[in-house]
């Protein structure tokens, strides 16, 4: 998983309420368990017509927001059913960063499972950084996990979050990772346990 340290990048503003994740990602494209790819078909109802041409309308078909790596949404961001195809989609356009005033359960945790940082911010905040975005002069934003600040328009605010799962962002430690952080004591442990307990080979047929 790809480290989240300082992010500068355009943010895109998104004020919806309750954007649930078949309109992040619809379900007629779940059908991959690949990662990548899916970044084209993001908010595909949004951003394209029933014949596939773009909604000119639409902040993602828009410069400089073509580009945009962080999103700013309304509350409840990522409800609706658990699919974790929608962080896929979401880091595949290229978004690493959401701001939102609340996000589903589920949702909120498949991002820090897939390298995505999830900010909360009170609803006035929220508020204050969709009028800068509307100048999209003022479009750039820079996110400071270490610090733990967001800097946009010259000003400047600091957001919560869990010191575990900091720490797994700021050195790309997905599940996996964690769990290879902890090899030699699963090897350790698996060698003890073929010395105090061989029966246990032995029924599972030596696959252990």
């Amino acid at each position: 998983m790809k480290k989240f340290t300082c992010l500068t990048g355009v943010a895109a503003s998104l004020p919806m309420s309750n954007i649930d994740t078949d309109m992040i990602i619809p379900k007629q494209f779940l059908r991959t368990i690949k990662r990548t790819g899916l970044g084209k078909n993001l908010f595909d109802e949004l951003r394209y017509d029933g014949n596939g041409a773009e909604k000119a309308d639409f902040i993602l078909n828009q410069e400089p927001y073509r580009n945009a790596s962080i999103l700013v949404a309304g509350e409840n961001f990522g409800c609706g059913s658990s699919r974790e195809h929608a962080p896929w989609a979401l880091l595949d356009f290229g978004i690493s960063c959401i701001i939102s005033v609340s996000f589903a359960d589920i949702f909120y945790n498949n991002c820090f499972k897939n390298g995505i940082l999830p900010i909360v911010l009170d609803s006035e905040t929220i508020q204050d950084i969709f009028s800068c975005l509307k100048d999209s002069n003022n479009c750039n934003i820079t996110v400071d996990l270490e610090l733990q600040t967001i800097a946009y328009n010259n000003n400047q605010t600091t957001f919560e979050i869990d010191s575990f799962r900091k720490e797994c962002l700021l050195n790309g430690l997905d599940d996996i990772d964690l769990t290879l952080k902890l090899e030699q004591n699963i090897s350790t442990y698996e060698s003890n346990q073929n010395h105090t307990m061989p029966w246990v080979k032995t029924i599972l047929g030596g696959r252990i």
